[in-house]
């Protein structure tokens, strides 16, 4: 079966919706065109999405065109949902990037343009809205090879853009001037190519020229561009025809071992978890059991997507896309079989803001956490935590529009009235320097029958943490090691001054157990204890995000946008003045962007326009340090250090006693003196040293 999964992916607003429906209709899916203002199209089918007439949730149809099987993903533009864009990256085979001749290159086409890149994955352009008014189809053909580092060729001619006599015509590769710009831009990548196309230009046919193509189409090394209007369908027929001939397919073998990847979980009317499988291998039926992370689970339904529709199935193979009930403990990115394709990596930015979740009726408090944990199974990227004093209820954000979208959906799908507080930066923690932490096997204060040691060092920026052994792996069961490894990475989302702990290579240096009496749950609980005191050794420095701005404004205005820039810490790393506008790059720390977004207009006359990416994270400096302290582990967002310096901070973490908690948890304790955290003026109260279950546990040891 030649299948091809092709993503459809844009900024907001700029056509993809109305894009995937002329497709679908041309394909003969569809018998009637749907629109996004009316909210009757085949792939918003939540009623959020066709209120605000915006992609929220990635939606799968499927079609044929020709010989080949098309699994279109139709992804939201708004970079809110960027979440839902990261979990299909991994299934593409090829992606039509679509861009509004209107507003142009924005700073999510630059974003979604470096993911294909970096994964390798093909793509083609399709210029929309070529017949709106202000339609610059010209310019935004010198931004594509200007602005994204891409080869553009251009399979479409545009006559009076910009209104609705504008016509599009395909170019054929023969004539020209298709056929001086494919030659020249194939060329750079084909010597044999270009040594005809100087000498002998008559060898260059059609087909020839169409292989080449096809072929550097698929190594990504050039990007057809195609213009057209998806509402009025103009265009649309040429990239019809490219989708069927240029992007390149899989083939897939539906005999083999049983190998895909969970890409997408909702849930039924009934509350139960549907997942969305992609098959890369093999042939699923019913009632049979699957293979997953959290153990084996039967497969109770299957409905299958085809022909622009889903339906129930007693089987699907590979190649196939399908709905599966059944797989209770599954979770979005989850490897079935033996797929070696999937696997955890990130391919965006995380959250950079957070809320706190309150519940308007006190009594809702407990329904509006199980609500939020199934909105968290169906969104990955969004960190949901709860403080364990205050049971406070936190979210991470991509955005406001997010904000608002969950709100909505707490109200119609769970029926509960939320409030948000205002959205505040997540800061992160990385380490400075090598610390060590040991706990000795019968030997005080440890009272688990366990031995670990364990290194913290830094890593480069952006390398991500990872954990290694440095012990004998055979003197220990492997599942002792593997409880050791699973509690770092839970424990380092919570570091010294509270917040995740990025950048941080932790490796095990001693291990040691006493059988038969040993158990992984004296690793679990012994890890956090030793992790603490390494980290309190190497010391952490805590950072915030910073985003990578690009600012137009007109020239009149610029020594207020630079007054304003300054004002705001903001570094400027390029400025162009061209045409009466001045073009300023640079970095600005996260929380300050909504601010310069709020003043702009303002000092520019509404003239003004800027695009914000996360760019990375840096220290903070001075006193803005304890502002950006949260308290000891597990303490509230709330608290506010004194006003010392990091340093004194790190000197007092270091100095905190270690307890167990209720649930056999080790947590760092304060102790009396030195920086606390404020608690309406009052400091925390100071636990005991060894609680009831640590006390429990060293009895059991003399025993």
């Amino acid at each position: 079966m030649r299948t091809l999964n092709l993503g459809i992916l844009a900024h907001v607003d700029a056509g993809k919706t109305s894009l995937t429906e002329r497709l679908l209709f041309d394909a003969g899916v569809i018998d009637k065109l749907g629109s996004v203002d009316t909210g009757n199209t085949q792939t918003d089918t939540l009623e959020l999405e066709r209120q605000r007439g915006i992609t929220i949730r990635a939606a799968v149809v499927s079609f044929t065109i020709g010989d080949r099987v098309v699994n279109l993903i139709d992804t939201p533009g708004h970079p809110d949902f960027i979440a839902e864009v990261e979990r299909v990256l991994g299934l593409l085979d090829a992606a039509v990037v679509v861009v509004s001749a209107v507003e142009g290159i924005q700073a999510q086409t630059r974003v979604l343009v470096r993911a294909l890149r970096r994964l390798g994955v093909p793509f083609v352009f399709f210029v929309n809205k070529v017949d709106r008014l202000g339609a610059r189809y010209a310019e935004v053909m010198e931004a594509l090879a200007a602005q994204l580092a891409v080869r553009p060729i251009a399979m479409s001619s545009v006559t009076d853009a910009g209104g609705k006599l504008a016509r599009v015509e395909a170019l054929a590769p023969g004539d020209e001037p298709l056929f001086s710009a494919l030659c020249e831009a194939l060329g750079e990548n084909d010597q044999a190519l270009l040594d005809d196309y100087v000498l002998a230009p008559e060898r260059l046919t059609t087909e020839r020229l169409g292989c080449s193509l096809a072929d550097q189409v698929a190594k990504g090394l050039v990007h057809p561009v195609f213009a057209g209007a998806a509402m009025t369908g103009a265009g649309v027929r040429a990239l019809s025809s490219a989708i069927a001939t240029l992007l390149p397919e899989r083939r897939l073998d539906p005999d083999g071992p049983i190998a895909g990847k969970i890409f997408k979980i909702e849930r039924g009317w009934g509350g139960e978890k549907l997942a969305y499988l992609y098959l890369t291998s093999g042939t699923v039926r019913l009632r049979q059991y699957l293979d997953l992370p959290s153990g084996e689970r039967r497969v109770t339904a299957i409905h299958v997507f085809e022909a622009g529709r889903s339906h129930g199935a007693a089987s699907f193979c590979a190649g196939q896309i399908a709905r599966v009930s059944g797989l209770a403990g599954a979770r979005i990115g989850d490897a079935v079989g033996s797929d070696p394709a999937s696997g955890g990596r990130a391919y965006f930015a995380s959250p950079t803001l957070e809320t706190r979740v309150l519940a308007r009726r006190l009594s809702d408090s407990a329904a509006l956490w199980l609500a939020l944990n199934q909105m968290a199974e169906q969104d990955p990227l969004i960190n949901l935590r709860r403080t364990e004093e205050t049971n406070e209820v936190f979210v991470s954000l991509y955005g406001e529009v997010q904000k608002e979208v969950i709100h909505s959906t707490l109200l119609t799908d769970f029926g509960l009235e939320a409030g948000f507080e205002k959205s505040t930066v997540i800061l992160v923690e990385r380490p400075v320097g090598t610390g060590a932490g040991l706990q000795i096997l019968f030997k005080e204060p440890n009272p688990f029958l366990a031995t670990i040691g364990l290194r913290v060092e830094p890593r480069p920026a952006g390398a991500g943490n990872s954990f290694a052994l440095e012990v004998e792996v055979g003197q220990m069961p492997v599942a002792f090691y593997r409880a050791v490894e699973e509690t770092v990475f839970e424990t380092l989302k919570q570091g010294i001054f509270g917040w995740q702990v990025i950048d941080c290579h932790v490796a095990m240096t001693a291990a040691r157990h006493s059988s038969p009496a040993s158990t992984a749950a004296d690793f679990r609980q012994l890890t956090p204890w030793v992790l603490a005191t390494a980290l309190s050794a190497a010391q952490t420095v805590v950072c915030e995000p910073f985003d990578h701005f690009q600012l137009e404004a007109p020239v009149e205005s610029l020594s207020s946008v630079l007054s304003l820039l300054a004002k705001s810490a903001a570094a400027t790393s390029d400025s162009v003045i061209a045409d009466g506008v001045a073009r300023l790059e640079g970095t600005l720390a996260s929380q300050m962007v909504q601010s310069v977004q709020q003043q702009l207009p303002g000092l520019t006359s509404g003239a003004g326009t800027m695009e914000t990416a996360f760019d990375h994270y840096a220290p903070i400096s001075g006193r803005r340090a304890c502002a950006g302290v949260r308290g000891p582990i597990r303490s509230t967002r709330s608290n506010i250090c004194c006003g010392c310096s990091p340093r004194e901070l790190h000197a007092e973490w270091a100095g905190r006693r270690v307890g167990v908690s209720k649930h056999g948890v080790a947590t760092p304790i304060w102790r009396a003196g030195g920086c606390r955290p404020t608690n309406k003026g009052r400091p925390p109260k100071e636990p005991p040293l060894i609680p009831q279950a640590a006390s429990e546990a060293i009895s059991m040891t003399k025993r």
